[in-house]
């Protein structure tokens, strides 16, 4: 019968995978918290304010902005788990016990299972809407609430698994080194996962791109066709296709980190890149809010109009309708009512 470590340190378990644990803070560890905790606060911040322009603009009350909605919800998410992380780290990480080590990794593995599988309900609903040549999906909104929480209930099973069992505290020969409680099996199963959900996302927006180049090269023929209409859906793929691809350069360096980490690679120095990487992926988190604001017009002025209100409180604020220009023009839904187009 093997035997189980659940009462010692945290060192203990450090000292065995061979990473180090340091009593001091050193210029590396103030240098990586600092940078750190400042991508920390933007992306709250930004983040918020995407939620905020979401629930107060009712033009974009759609499945596909809930969604994006939902995204930033999980950018915030990470957001609070990377400042957890940097409160606990460095020197911090030997106070920590065993229940209290499981919980900071678990907050992180919720937050990025809970952005992969936003990103794929996105990428669903995209590869939906453009087969069908609608503006918006037709999915109704109890539908989309439920979608959303069961993209929160799997992220939380799947951030949870460690603690439920998955770890190497009763075979210590199995801990890996980037993370000395999870056994080397549990990350070659969270990194495939995440990386054949990227090849997935990847394989769909490929033939929707593949399909929509096709559809505007023979609509392109016809002088009845709606050129409003193919520049929304081509804008529309634009600004989601940005934000995946944010998501695969931030994200995948880490996972194949964590990959050659769990097949037990000793000629890979992991733990030299292990902090660097971690923070490109919490840059992440904060690349997407910018994104919406540059690419959408509606989304940068209710972005202002937030911002206005709360530098200005005695004005009352209103998001009624905003003055129409020559880039916000309008297209017609399958459901008869007009409504704003917009480039996200």
């Amino acid at each position: 019968m093997s035997q189980c470590f659940y009462n010692e340190s945290i060192k203990f378990f450090y000292n065995n995978s061979g990473k180090e644990l340091y009593d001091t803070w050193r210029t590396k560890d103030k240098l990586v918290v600092g940078l750190g905790l400042t991508v920390c606060v933007f992306v709250m911040l930004f983040n918020l304010l995407v939620i905020a322009a979401i629930i107060i603009n009712r033009r974009f009350h759609y499945p596909i902005y809930y969604l994006l909605g939902n995204l930033a919800a999980a950018d915030l998410f990470a957001g609070v788990a990377y400042t957890y992380l940097m409160f606990h780290t460095g020197p911090n990480t030997s106070k920590l016990t065993i229940k209290t080590w499981l919980v900071r990794q678990s907050l992180l593995d919720t937050s990025l299972t809970a952005s992969v599988a936003n990103l794929l309900a996105i990428a669903v609903e995209r590869h939906q809407t453009i087969f069908t040549m609608q503006l918006h999906s037709k999915m109704s909104n109890q539908r989309v609430f439920i979608l959303i929480a069961c993209i929160w209930i799997i992220a939380l099973l799947l951030g949870l698994i460690p603690s439920f069992g998955w770890s190497c505290i009763c075979n210590i020969s199995a801990c890996s080194r980037m993370a000395p409680l999870y056994s080397r099996s549990y990350l070659i199963f969270w990194a495939v996962s995440n990386l054949v959900a990227f090849l997935i996302m990847m394989g769909v927006y490929m033939h929707i791109f593949i399909y929509v180049k096709g559809k505007m090269t023979r609509m392109s023929q016809h002088t009845s066709s709606q050129p409003k209409y193919r520049e929304t859906m081509i804008n529309l793929m634009k600004t989601v296709f940005i934000i995946l691809s944010a998501f695969v350069i931030c994200w995948t360096p880490g996972q194949v980190v964590l990959l050659l980490d769990g097949l037990n690679c000793k000629s890979c120095n992991v733990l030299a890149v292990e902090k660097y990487f971690l923070l490109l992926a919490e840059i992440n988190s904060v690349i997407n809010p910018i994104v919406y604001s540059y690419r959408d017009n509606e989304m940068r002025l209710t972005f202002k109009q937030i911002l206005c209100f709360c530098c200005n409180r005695g004005s009352k604020y209103s998001p009624g309708p905003l003055k129409s220009t020559n880039t916000e023009r309008r297209a017609l839904a399958d459901n008869g009512h007009l409504m704003r187009e917009c480039s996200l």
